[in-house]
């Protein structure tokens, strides 16, 4: 069993557009990334890889969550393509090309490819994903290699406005 955490980044400077990619977060998206990170933490969903984004408000989020759960920054894996939004079939190549012993993955990015990826790799997702929202899919299978759309069964979505304060 492989178990995969989606999580959207957490809430960014709404201006600034014109430099999408350098946009940072708000003391309200710090504040979300820490709690959601704590509550995955306290559930027992520990990271045993972290890939996300290289845009600044993703890398952040990520660098929160490894912070939590004490996982090495330089060892954050930085997919370029994530920004621009893979495919759902190129997301799941990239996931087939997961070492097997990293049998819990966390990938940090943005929506509305984030959104699709859960709708696409769940066999059921009817949500949405707010800013630093996370969605945990179990994966039935051994070999990251034997990934499918469609297989994965939600397991949670953690949404930071429904966690206590």
């Amino acid at each position: 069993m492989k178990q995969l955490v989606l999580v959207r980044h957490a809430k960014a400077v709404q201006y600034d557009y014109e430099n999408d990619f350098s946009r940072e977060l708000t003391p309200r998206g710090l504040e979300d990334a820490v709690k959601v990170s704590i509550h995955l933490r306290e559930q027992g969903i520990v990271p045993r890889l972290i890939i996300s984004s290289p845009a600044v408000r993703a890398l952040q989020t990520a660098e929160i969550f490894a912070g939590t759960f004490s996982y090495p920054l330089k060892k954050i894996r930085k997919e370029h393509d994530l920004y621009h939004g893979y495919t759902t079939g190129d997301f799941l190549k990239l996931l087939r090309t997961t070492p097997d012993e990293e049998d819990v993955v966390y990938v940090f990015g943005h929506n509305p490819n984030f959104e699709n990826y859960a709708w696409n790799i769940c066999r059921s997702f009817s949500g949405e994903l707010p800013t630093c929202s996370a969605v945990v899919i179990d994966l039935p299978i051994e070999r990251w290699a034997q990934l499918e759309a469609r297989t994965g069964t939600l397991v949670m979505q953690v949404n930071p406005k429904s966690l206590p304060r």
